[in-house]
């Protein structure tokens, strides 16, 4: 098994998550970018399967729809022939290995819920602690990155000991813990998205709505600039659009809020003593709009 420079720091970065991770949805969640670029995949969903109702429940999802989320969960559970045949699998299964891409793609779950988010090759992975499914994770690609292959399953065999023991041992809170206090957005979306500290401040300037020209503004680059640090926030955070980067911003901040501490966020450029919370600062972007606004020298 070959892993290129990519796959070895996602991996690295995987691992440690799943060390230091003290609760199981949260972890379900940061899983997303690590294991999307180790299995160079595009499409990431885990859901907690729960006995007592038969339902599948906890999902979070990155780079598929909410709507299209909702459309499983409402009706397209009933006719897919893949999750039920894959769950009792109890191993990393490809889509593949239980019903081939030809007979797929004649399906009503194909053509009108996969393809809406252009997944194409699958491939799950169902941690079971004994009896008990404790989670799991579906990873999918577009056609034209080709199926997953032998050397992928192995990776996915791997780190699927070390994943299940962290989610049996850490079960689910109803919140996850805050983050280092006095941390700022800025430093959490360059932790997190491994994001350098410009495009850090562009993407998190988008998601409190803020245009590309007033981003040239407030942060004092050139327009070509801020379209540049934007570009690689996407290929980054693994986002098409601004839409999807607002969402995937706010679901990277969002745990700082749990747990009764919000961590102070600065404005770039702002003092200390001009720090807000995260759920104030698009009220404080949006209520200097037609302020002045001093812009700092790089």
């Amino acid at each position: 098994m070959h892993l290129s420079t990519s796959q070895t720091r996602a991996l690295s970065d995987l691992m440690r998550l799943v060390a230091n991770a003290t609760d199981g949805n949260e972890l379900r969640e940061r899983m997303a970018l690590p294991l999307l670029d180790l299995l160079r995949a595009d499409t990431y969903v885990s859901m907690v399967w729960d006995g007592e109702k038969q339902r599948f429940g906890r999902t979070t999802a990155l780079n598929m729809s909410e709507e299209n989320l909702r459309s499983w969960d409402d009706y397209f559970r009933f006719v897919d022939p893949l999750t039920y045949p894959m769950m009792q699998r109890r191993k990393p299964t490809l889509a593949t290995q239980v019903l081939c891409q030809t007979d797929l793609s004649r399906t009503e779950f194909f053509n009108d819920f996969l393809r809406r988010d252009r997944m194409y090759w699958g491939v799950n992975v169902y941690f079971y602690d004994r009896e008990r499914c404790v989670g799991d994770v579906r990873i999918w690609r577009n056609r034209e990155r080709g199926n997953f292959d032998t050397g992928e399953i192995e990776i996915l065999n791997l780190v699927e000991p070390a994943i299940t023991g962290a989610l049996s041992r850490l079960g689910w809170k109803e919140s996850a813990p805050a983050i280092e206090q006095g941390e700022s957005a800025e430093a959490t979306l360059q932790r997190e998205g491994r994001l350098s500290k410009r495009e850090a401040e562009v993407a998190w300037l988008v998601s409190c709505g803020c245009p590309d020209k007033e981003i040239q503004s407030r942060l004092g680059l050139e327009y070509p600039t801020v379209r540049f640090h934007l570009g690689n926030t996407f290929k980054k955070l693994r986002v098409a659009n601004r839409a999807a980067l607002v969402g995937r911003v706010r679901a990277m901040l969002a745990h700082q809020e749990h747990g009764g501490t919000a961590t102070a966020i600065a404005m770039p450029g702002a003092s200390t003593e001009e720090a807000t919370t995260p759920s104030a600062f698009a009220t404080q972007v949006l209520r200097q709009r037609n302020a002045p606004q001093q812009i700092r020298p790089n």
